[in-house]
């Protein structure tokens, strides 16, 4: 399976490769391919999605307040990071990482508010967020499904429609909205990947 996904990844792209070994959950694997990344971008995009899977805070370290020349996608990305680092810092620290991490992103969504990353990070920010400091799943339904759609038009974006259909599910889930069920038996039966088929099972 491992060597499948590696083989087929070095036909598309660095985006591409890392979301199938993240999909299926082979760490060792997306840890090789991140060994070395070749741009600040890919360390960040390495970072994003290794982070999720071992939980280890040295993916969090020495993370930039800003960055001066980044792309859309690199500033989403370095504020999906620093939205992690909030989720574990100490109360005092909360409001510094959290207000940083909405700076980048806004800045993200100036930039191009429909890269595949910013649509992504953003409706995580949003719907992880508490409405007091600016959360709110049905914005971040709104994110996802759009998310689908730009993703099935950019095939080799690092995001795929499956991604965009798992994120939509779970918001519909938290909002209580009864296409849930439906959508996560489609999805389970169409054999998602390792990661996403634990993801509609055991939800966190």
């Amino acid at each position: 399976m491992t060597a499948l996904l590696v083989s087929l990844a070095l036909f598309t792209t660095f985006p591409d490769t890392t979301q199938a070994l993240y999909a299926a959950k082979d760490v060792a694997s997306l840890q090789r391919v991140c060994a070395a990344p070749t741009t600040p971008e890919a360390d960040l995009l390495c970072r994003y999605r290794l982070y999720p899977l071992t939980q280890d805070e040295r993916y969090l370290d020495g993370l930039p307040a800003d960055l001066e020349e980044g792309s859309a996608r690199s500033l989403a990305l370095l504020a999906g990071l620093w939205g992690y680092r909030t989720a574990r810092a100490p109360f005092h620290l909360v409001p510094r990482y959290g207000m940083r991490a909405e700076r980048l992103m806004k800045k993200a969504r100036a930039l191009a508010p429909d890269d595949v990353f910013v649509l992504l990070v953003d409706g995580q920010s949003l719907l992880f967020k508490p409405a007091i400091a600016g959360g709110d799943a049905r914005a971040a339904l709104a994110r996802f499904r759009l998310l689908r759609r730009v993703a099935a038009q950019q095939p080799h974006g690092g995001v795929s429609p499956l991604e965009a259909d798992l994120w939509t599910w779970y918001t519909l889930r938290k909002l209580g909205d009864p296409s849930a069920d439906p959508m996560r038996t489609r999805l389970l039966a169409a054999g998602p990947p390792r990661l996403y088929r634990e993801f509609l099972l055991s939800p966190p």
